[in-house]
């Protein structure tokens, strides 16, 4: 399950960098929008992927904690 999780956690956090500078260049070209998506809707897209990356790898971190003890 920790493998699982780490991996998860690294794909989102990956995605989540990805998607939030996409949405920061298009709205740096004075773009509000990229296809049918707004660069707002983006970045929130991108934050809340790298806060998935976060909450996966921290418990993964935690799990190891508790199995030292």
């Amino acid at each position: 399950m920790d493998d699982f999780l780490l991996w998860i956690g690294r794909v989102s956090g990956i995605a989540g960098v990805l998607v939030s500078a996409i949405a920061a260049v298009t709205r740096g070209t004075g773009a509000y929008s990229l296809g049918n998506f707004q660069a707002g809707t983006l970045l929130m897209v991108g934050i809340a992927a790298m806060m998935v990356a976060c909450l996966c790898l921290l418990t993964v971190l935690t799990n190891r904690e508790r199995a030292r003890l």
